[in-house]
C-alpha cells in the first residue's frame, strides 16, 4: 500500500499533486488545522490497513477491491461519489472513525526515484491546510523539521508499516483462495426491483469453514482469522450504509452496482 508518485503514474486517492517537502523551498511555510476536506466528500471507499479493522468494522463495511491486487476498503457509501458520513465540505456529520489514509492527508511518504527504495515526505500543494500562511504551525524551525513535522513523519512511517502488514495479509488470502466476487442485494418497500451492489471482493465463508489442518493452523497462528472475521462481521453494516443513503436522499432511482 506504499504510495509511489513518480511522473507518469496515477496519483494516490485524494491527492491532486505531490511535492517533496523541502527545508529550503518551504522554510517559512505553515500548516493549519481544518475539519473539512472537500475531496473526501466525493469518495465512497477509502483504503484501510488491517491495524484498523477492529475499530473500522463498527462503522463501515470492510470489502476488498476487485482485480489482481486487491486492497481492503472502508465503504462510506454504496455508490460512487457518495459519502454518507460527511457533508459537501467534507466535514463529519456525526461521530465516526476516520481512516488513517484520510488523517495523514495532505502528507505521505513516497518513493521519488524508481532506482531507490528510499521514501521521502511529500505533500499535496493544492491542499488548503499547508502554505505560506501568516498563521499556523511552522513546518521548519531554524532549518530543521518542527515537532509537528516530526510527528507527521512518524505517523506516515507507521502507516507504511501497517501497509506492509496489510499487503502480507492480502497475499495470504489470495494464496488460500479465500476471495470471491461479492454481491449484496437490498430490497426496500415500494420498490419492485432490489438494489444490487457488485464490483468488490469478499471472503468466501464456505471455503473458510472448509479449512483444515495446516492451512487452518497457519491462519490462526498468523493472526489472520480475527481479521477475516472482522471483515465478515462488518458486511452486516452494508444495509446501515444503504439506510443512511436513503435518509440523505442519495439512493439512485434505478438499480446500480457499486
Amino acid at each position: 500500500m506504499a504510495s509511489v508518485p513518480p511522473a507518469n503514474t496515477q496519483l494516490p486517492l485524494l491527492f491532486s499533486d505531490l511535492t517533496p517537502l523541502s527545508s529550503v523551498e518551504h522554510a517559512s511555510w505553515k500548516a493549519r488545522a481544518s475539519d473539512a476536506l472537500p475531496v473526501f466528500a466525493r469518495q465512497h471507499a477509502i483504503p484501510l490497513t488491517i491495524d484498523e479493522f477492529a475499530v473500522a468494522q463498527r462503522y463501515y463495511p470492510i470489502i476488498f477491491s476487485a482485480g489482481e491486487n486487491p486492497v481492503p476498503l472502508a465503504l462510506m457509501g454504496l455508490n460512487e461519489g457518495i459519502n454518507t458520513f460527511v457533508d459537501a465540505d467534507g466535514k463529519l456529520i456525526d461521530q465516526a472513525y476516520v481512516p488513517a489514509y484520510v488523517r495523514r492527508y495532505p502528507f505521505l511518504l513516497a518513493r521519488l526515484r524508481d532506482d531507490s527504495d528510499e521514501l521521502s515526505l511529500c505533500f499535496d500543494p493544492t491542499a488548503e491546510t499547508i502554505g505560506a500562511f501568516d498563521e499556523g504551525d511552522p513546518l521548519f524551525v531554524d532549518g530543521q523539521p518542527s515537532e509537528g513535522i516530526k510527528a507527521i513523519l512518524g505517523f506516515c512511517e507507521q502507516f507504511e508499516q501497517a501497509g506492509q502488514r496489510t499487503t502480507a495479509f492480502m497475499q495470504e488470502l489470495i494464496s488460500a483462495e479465500l476471495l470471491m466476487d461479492g454481491e449484496v442485494s437490498i430490497q426496500i418497500a415500494d420498490n419492485d426491483q432490489p438494489f444490487v451492489y457488485r464490483g468488490f471482493q469478499m471472503v468466501n465463508e464456505e471455503k473458510l469453514r472448509d479449512l483444515r489442518g495446516d492451512s487452518l493452523r497457519k491462519m490462526m497462528k498468523s493472526g489472520l482469522l480475527p481479521l477475516v472475521h472482522a471483515h465478515l462481521f462488518s458486511l452486516g453494516v452494508m444495509r446501515e450504509i444503504f439506510a443512511r443513503q436513503l435518509d440523505q436522499g442519495k439512493v439512485p432511482a434505478a438499480e446500480v452496482a457499486a
